[in-house]
């Protein structure tokens, strides 16, 4: 059986998802829960998956958490918490007392959304980092191209840290272009505290038009940096029904790996993300 290394739920009744604007998202605005995923994930061979943030609010991880407890199919959290808070140390110790708090194995913020490019190399920010290796967690990155650099130098400060790179830091596949995108992978990578997750590509490429070999480039140039035993497969279900359903983003992941040996897979699909998450 395999692993999910990145989806998402939420409950519009409970709280607003504000990032869900406009008519290009708008399929996005109703709930999705674990009880919608568990079908299709089962019926694509996962029978563990990670539950990763979506806002920046502190009673989402507490849910999070909660739910995982309950559940037989997510294995793991990744959660938010204020990283510039001086007694992060203590929040992240209070979320492990928390009921599911042994589910915490990661946290992660929207860096996508700073203005700073180097937001990750503020001194407070560095400090919150340095809160979660030393909590025994791992930093998810949701970072745009332009941010790879502060991520490479935020990974090289901090060996003691694993940095796991969601959705290979949303690269232009709309557009086609590798540059210079591919070259600051590569130097994410060299970095032996860096792992990415083979998540996300459908709604980077164009929704409509994207086929398996208009992502071929970029899944290649990852699996070329990282290898197998650094790369997680992520479904990014809801998200991802904006441009193909669950199972055909497994479907396509299988064919972007089918050259790969039978241990090179189960890395990828089952061991990256079970040694890293520790799930």
């Amino acid at each position: 059986m395999s692993v999910d290394a990145h989806h998402h739920v939420w409950d519009l009744s409970v709280r607003d998802q504000d990032w869900i604007t406009g008519p290009e998202l708008q399929p996005l605005r109703r709930n999705f829960t674990l009880a919608d995923l568990e079908p299709r994930a089962r019926d694509a061979g996962f029978d563990r998956t990670v539950l990763v943030q979506t806002i920046t609010v502190p009673q989402e991880t507490p849910e999070f958490l909660a739910l995982a407890a309950e559940s037989e199919l997510v294995a793991g959290v990744v959660g938010w918490s204020d990283l510039t808070r001086p007694d992060v140390a203590d929040e992240l110790a209070r979320l492990r007392e928390l009921p599911g708090g042994a589910y915490l194995k990661g946290i992660r913020h929207q860096v996508q959304g700073e203005p700073d490019p180097e937001w990750l190399l503020r001194p407070d920010v560095r400090r919150g980092l340095a809160a979660v290796a030393e909590a025994g967690l791992v930093y998810d990155l949701v970072v745009v191209p332009h941010q790879l650099p502060a991520c490479a130098k935020a990974a090289a400060a901090l060996p003691e840290l694993t940095f796991v790179l969601d959705h290979l830091g949303k690269p232009p596949i709309a557009s086609g272009d590798l540059e210079p995108w591919a070259s600051d992978i590569r130097a994410l990578a060299a970095l032996p505290n860096t792992v990415c997750k083979l998540s996300g590509m459908v709604t980077e490429a164009d929704p409509a038009a994207w086929t398996t070999d208009t992502l071929r480039p970029y899944a290649d140039t990852v699996l070329e940096a990282f290898g197998p035993g650094r790369l997680m497969f992520g479904s990014d279900w809801p998200v991802c029904t904006l441009a193909a359903t669950y199972g055909k983003v497994v479907r396509t992941a299988g064919e972007l790996t089918a050259g790969l040996g039978d241990a090179e897979r189960e890395a990828v699909f089952a061991g990256t993300a079970t040694r890293v998450y520790g799930i």
